[in-house]
């Protein structure tokens, strides 16, 4: 009878794990065990601050030093709450989330039509002094904006915008980040063979620009979207010196109001003598600011993943 034979065995090696390891994940584990440190110290680090704001509006102000930071209070905290925004200063909480969207709104459009026709003329047209007016791009790109603040008031004072919402929508519109960042995506997207292929059709450099500069704009567009909404949003300084009435205020500026006179944040709110508003309140508010940047953040990076998707699909 024919004895069968035994599978050999096979022993674990610690060399063989390691080279598997390497293998799939291109680091040693030492090397992975760091990244994944750093990014775990980074979520709790940025994450946790977050996660206490938007559970802080569903606790009472005692609460807060009662229960444990994360834990869910009551939704009648956050009824409760709003109810007092709404009734702060005669419901000017609305006029500012109003002039907040407004702004934003005609500002970021003034700044997508300056700043699209702006790079791709500095990116696919020869004109003089091209050279000269990217590096301006880059030099006023790299000044700080506070630097910026005096010429600014002295100009918007003298055509009489100080005090006024155009004295925040104008300046907006003037980005040099955003044409800088755009010259660089239609030098990497444009290559100059379809441009000279283009004039060789005849297309002139507005028939080009409209036919196949801005159908290739989707993805910087998005891009743009969020990333100057973010800026214009959450823009403060501006705002608190070239708008002196407080009607006019933005929900950032109002924020800081807010904390400023009605002693939120202050040990002893009988002080100020207005209206009392808690910190669950300041809380609440703060949620309502930064919900509009979370939303463009998430439809901008859908339209991101689609337009790059659609663009290697059209490029098969």
């Amino acid at each position: 009878m024919a004895q069968l034979s035994e599978r050999p065995q096979t022993s674990f090696s610690f060399k063989k794990a390691y080279a598997n390891w390497r293998y799939r994940s291109g680091l040693d584990p030492l090397s992975y065990l760091f990244r994944l440190g750093t990014l775990l110290f980074f979520l709790l680090f940025f994450g946790v601050p977050i996660l206490w704001l938007f559970v802080t509006p569903t606790k009472t102000h005692k609460g807060l030093n009662e229960i444990a930071p994360l834990a869910i209070g009551q939704w009648s905290n956050v009824v409760d709450s709003w109810t007092r925004l709404m009734n702060y200063n005669s419901g000017i909480v609305r006029i500012w989330a109003w002039n907040s969207v407004w702004y934003v709104v005609v500002a970021l459009a003034l700044c997508l039509i300056i700043t699209i026709p702006a790079g791709y003329l500095l990116a696919n047209v020869n004109i003089k002094g091209r050279k000269l007016l990217l590096w301006a791009t880059l030099i006023l790109m790299l000044l700080p904006s506070d630097a910026a603040v005096l010429p600014m008031y002295m100009e918007l004072y003298l055509m009489r915008l100080i005090n006024s919402p155009w004295a925040v929508i104008l300046p907006a519109g003037f980005a040099p980040f955003a044409v800088y960042l755009t010259y660089t995506y239609y030098k990497t997207v444009m290559p100059r063979d379809i441009v000279d292929a283009a004039k060789v059709d005849g297309c002139s450099d507005l028939t080009m620009f409209w036919h196949i500069g801005l159908p290739l704009a989707q993805s910087i567009i998005a891009m743009l979207l969020f990333t100057q909404f973010a800026t214009l949003w959450n823009g403060f300084f501006a705002a608190s010196i070239f708008l002196e009435s407080d009607r006019l205020k933005t929900l950032p500026v109002g924020v800081w109001v807010m904390a400023q006179q009605t002693g939120a944040l202050n040990p002893n709110p009988s002080a100020y003598g207005k209206v009392l508003l808690l910190r669950p309140d300041m809380a609440t508010i703060s949620v309502i600011t930064v919900l509009p940047v979370i939303i463009i953040f998430l439809i901008s990076q859908r339209f991101i993943v689609r337009a790059a998707t659609a663009g290697a699909i059209q490029g098969e």
